[in-house]
């Protein structure tokens, strides 16, 4: 059995563009894969990740779904048309199978739902396209996938309690006692 760290070792190619909005997530993924060997670049809109794709035709990438200017697919859609076999994983805060499906359509070999450490990307960048991929060792608790969104409902709302607890749905005390907490496990 081939470990993770040694399949990469089978890619000549060890570019990898990671295009997402979200500037500090964007930051420690590309810090940790380029601790892992991927020769890493950045975009953080579809305009600068298609630029990027043109000159440099990454062997993998990392594209969020939604992005500021515009929806990743265009930019899954740029790279299939550029370099046939790259290796994109989808990611977004949003996950659903429509967009699932639509990401796959597009050439994406994988879609994890956002928040997504490195592991996860490394394998999903590195699976066995013929094998079902293994269920996460650590999967979060409910807590923490319950805490992670309404941060990112809170961040999208430009850190608003009021417009943030509508949106929820939820009594804007409630909100701010969660906000106050640390985030779970």
């Amino acid at each position: 059995m081939v470990n993770i760290v040694d399949k990469l070792g089978l890619f000549d190619d060890k570019s990898l563009l990671i295009v997402d909005d979200d500037n500090p997530f964007r930051e420690r993924l590309s810090r940790a894969m380029e601790k892992k060997g991927f020769i890493v670049s950045q975009a953080e809109s579809v305009k600068s990740a298609i630029n990027t794709v043109r000159a440099q035709k990454p062997a993998f990438a990392v594209v969020d779904l939604r992005l500021g200017d515009g929806n990743g697919l265009e930019v899954v859609k740029e790279i299939q048309n550029l370099k046939i076999n790259s290796r994109i994983v989808m990611l977004t805060g949003y996950g659903n199978i429509p967009t699932a499906v639509a990401a796959i359509k597009e050439g994406a070999i994988d879609y994890l739902a956002k928040p997504a450490d490195a592991e996860d990307v490394e394998k999903a960048l590195l699976a066995d396209p013929d094998k079902k991929p293994q269920p996460p060792e650590n999967p979060m608790s409910a807590d923490r996938v319950k805490w992670e969104h309404i941060h990112r409902v809170f961040e999208l709302c430009n850190r608003n309690v009021s417009e943030t607890a509508r949106r929820l749905k939820m009594h804007r005390r409630t909100l701010q006692r969660i906000l106050s907490k640390r985030s779970p496990k």
